[in-house]
């Protein structure tokens, strides 16, 4: 036996009627059901946003929030380019911890903050479509320096011969001194 969705739709309407509504109370019952539903879905709502507020809203992405940050490669090269600064590139994923630990390093060493000062400072997520970024693998972290001339400075490395530009938060001198040293190579020599 077939019946339509109206009929269906009746019988359910004459079930709730009959048997439901009748009873006291009844009523009040699905009204503080149907308000404990809205409230529990506005509660998961406000617990999304409260997450999504933890994470850096700077391009920083929490490597130095007092930093002036690029958003892209591209212009970070412009801006190179015309105020004669080095580029500073760092390769990171949010989800490695090895990224993590060098960026809290990075971010609470007061001599690299002030000397990122002297840099255009980029740091990507991702991996660029630029072959030169990456010239010992697409490792993370991983940081390199460019020069104003646009030329990405290959005899700037970390101390690992199998990822070159990578550094841990043990190398944090060794960084130093190579930021000083993309900065040295700006110098004209006498």
């Amino acid at each position: 036996m077939k019946r339509s969705a109206s009929e269906i739709g009746e019988k359910s309407n004459r079930f709730l009627n009959s048997t439901i509504m009748r009873k006291p109370g009844m009523p009040l019952i699905l009204l503080l059901v149907g308000v404990s539903c809205i409230l529990a879905s506005d509660s998961v709502q406000t617990n999304s946003s409260e997450k999504e507020d933890k994470f850096p809203l700077t391009l920083s992405r929490g490597w130095g929030d007092d930093l002036y940050w690029i958003q892209t490669y591209e212009e970070a090269l412009y801006r190179s380019k015309t105020t004669n600064k080095p580029l500073m590139i760092i390769h990171h994923l949010e989800d490695c911890p090895h990224s993590q630990a060098l960026k809290k390093v990075f971010s609470e060493n007061n001599e690299i903050q002030k000397l990122a000062e002297q840099f255009v400072m980029i740091n990507f997520i991702y991996e660029t479509p630029d072959k030169h970024l990456y010239p010992d693998g697409q490792y993370v972290p991983r940081i390199l320096f460019v020069d104003p001339s646009l030329t990405v400075r290959a005899d700037i490395t970390g101390r690992y011969s199998n990822r070159l530009y990578a550094y841990e938060p043990s190398d944090i001198n060794l960084l130093i001194s190579n930021m000083k040293k993309a900065l040295k190579m700006l110098k004209p020599e006498l």
